[in-house]
């Protein structure tokens, strides 16, 4: 049994791992992957291992704010925000005021705190993927409510109150309040079953769930950056590729291809999938490791 420093810092680098994973990844239609930018003009591939270099001692802190957390889980989200808040100035810091990671920021460090957590509870115990999300849900289960539903909305909005007001999205915050429902359903299990069956390179599967949470999520940038129709025509071309064979057939890469390329010229890029994508990994590891 690993005594809780120990379990925090192997925590922090399966976190860092997700990160790195997530931008390493290529090729990614409209985002920042090893081959380019993908629809942004102010980052590039090594933006983000900047950013993903300082941000392991946040996810640390998390950990053990849940290990050291004494009351209900429902009271964690809050111990953890100014760790959160930290991390993001040490991001904008290193990437010069670009926001590369916030939103993951935010998923990976409720995950660590969740760990954290029922490491507490019971050290022991080997901890799955479901057991670690239903701790989220107990974490986040207000969160939509308290800063969406019933928030006086009367000032000015943030990105996720405005995606909220226009098409009642709920976002990062309702995804993590269904205990990352959308990575459980097409996230997890295609992962782990490429992972378990080897098909194709690590990379390949990779760009695979990419695609294939692609065509289910509610992509937060696409909605932020455009609107609803251009959500609907990136999930119809995502599913076009995954009936392709996705990553793993000539015919599917090179619709990836185009599709990056599209992306880009129509300043498209799904980050909200990417960032689902890191958490998918991160719970894959956590799960392999716990």
């Amino acid at each position: 049994m690993k005594d809780k420093k120990a379990f925090a810092r192997e925590v922090e680098s399966i976190a860092v791992r997700a990160l790195l994973y997530e931008v390493s990844a290529t090729p990614k239609p409209g985002l920042v992957d090893r081959n380019n930018s993908g629809a942004h003009n102010d980052m590039d591939f090594f933006t983000f291992i900047d950013s993903s270099a300082v941000l392991g001692e946040t996810f640390y802190l998390c950990t053990m704010a849940g290990i050291n957390h004494n009351k209900n889980i429902d009271s964690l989200l809050k111990a953890i925000r100014p760790m959160g808040i930290k991390g993001e100035e040490k991001m904008f810091a290193i990437t010069d005021n670009v926001n590369t990671h916030k939103g993951l920021v935010f998923s990976l460090g409720i995950l660590c705190a969740a760990v954290g957590y029922l490491y507490r509870k019971n050290s022991a115990r080997i901890w799955s993927a479901d057991d670690i999300c239903e701790q989220v849900k107990y974490m986040t289960k207000e969160l939509v409510d308290r800063e969406l539903k019933n928030k006086k909305l009367d000032r000015p909005l943030t990105y996720g109150e405005k995606l909220y007001v226009k098409y009642g999205i709920t976002g990062i915050r309702g995804e993590a309040a269904s205990g990352f429902k959308t990575v459980r359903l097409y996230g997890l299990p295609l992962f782990k079953e490429l992972m378990d069956s080897r098909k194709g390179s690590l990379n390949g599967r990779l760009i695979q769930v990419l695609i294939n949470l692609m065509s289910y999520a509610e992509d937060s940038n696409i909605l932020g950056r455009h609107d609803l129709k251009m959500l609907q025509i990136v999930q119809k071309r995502a599913k076009k590729i995954r009936d392709l064979g996705g990553s793993f057939t000539e015919e599917g890469l090179e619709e990836i291809r185009e599709l990056d390329k599209w992306c880009v010229q129509n300043w498209v890029s799904p980050g909200g999938s990417a960032d689902l994508l890191a958490v998918t990994v991160m719970l894959y590891f956590l799960e392999k490791a716990l």
